[in-house]
């Protein structure tokens, strides 16, 4: 078996800052886009073989498709002379581009020809509390009722999800049901956190079960 740690520390982090540019194409060659990993994500992406980057603007690693369900599963890793770059070959579902174009790259003569994107990027905010529970797990906040539940332990959290569960069931009417799906969605990423499990492997999970190789198309 591969020793992972032993291979990522032989790059050349120093270069950039912690982070290694990382092209990624489709098994046919194409370029698909450019990214940048830092050493979690690399590792995460060796580990899970779903390509993970750094997002410098987010400041976070990110598991690529884990709004838009379009996911790159790692192939193939090459590394240059230097070590200080990547490439990768992967499976990619769908397109690799935000704007839903199959590559981010196009001839300069289209610089201004953009499309518009057609992926809907509401769902990163469940991504951005998920790293907020995270941190209330890792570094307890005082006031905090993430905090409350984590001190209180498994019982507490798993009842207070199924409370919730109850009230989206008995929810009156569409407005109430939206309030408490909410509740019931932030517990559950809590209860989720609690078991180590990220809610980028139940997408996967789901992602799996409704693909042809699953076997069970919807």
């Amino acid at each position: 078996m591969l020793d992972y740690k032993q291979i990522i520390d032989k790059l050349d982090w120093e270069k950039s800052n912690g982070l290694i540019p990382v092209i990624v194409q489709d098994l046919d060659g194409e370029v698909l886009t450019l990214g940048y990993m830092n050493k979690e994500a690399l590792n995460k992406t060796l580990e899970t073989r779903y390509v993970h980057y750094y997002s410098r603007s987010k400041e976070r690693i990110r598991m690529k498709g884990e709004t838009s369900g379009n996911y790159q599963k790692l192939k193939e890793v090459y590394v240059d002379c230097d070590n200080d770059t990547l490439l990768l070959k992967v499976d990619q579902t769908g397109p690799a581009c935000h704007l839903g174009t199959k590559s981010c790259f196009r001839k300069i003569e289209q610089i201004d020809k953009v499309p518009e994107s057609n992926i809907d990027y509401s769902l990163d905010f469940l991504n951005q509390l998920k790293e907020i529970i995270k941190d209330r797990k890792k570094n307890p906040k005082e006031g905090s009722y993430t905090t409350y539940l984590f001190n209180e332990g498994k019982e507490k959290i798993y009842k207070k999800f199924g409370e919730e569960a109850v009230e989206v069931l008995v929810a009156p009417n569409r407005e109430r049901t939206i309030y408490e799906t909410a509740d019931m969605i932030y517990h559950l990423l809590v209860l989720l956190t609690y078991e180590g499990i990220d809610i980028a492997e139940v997408v996967q999970e789901l992602k799996k079960r409704h693909s042809p190789e699953g076997g069970k198309q919807s």
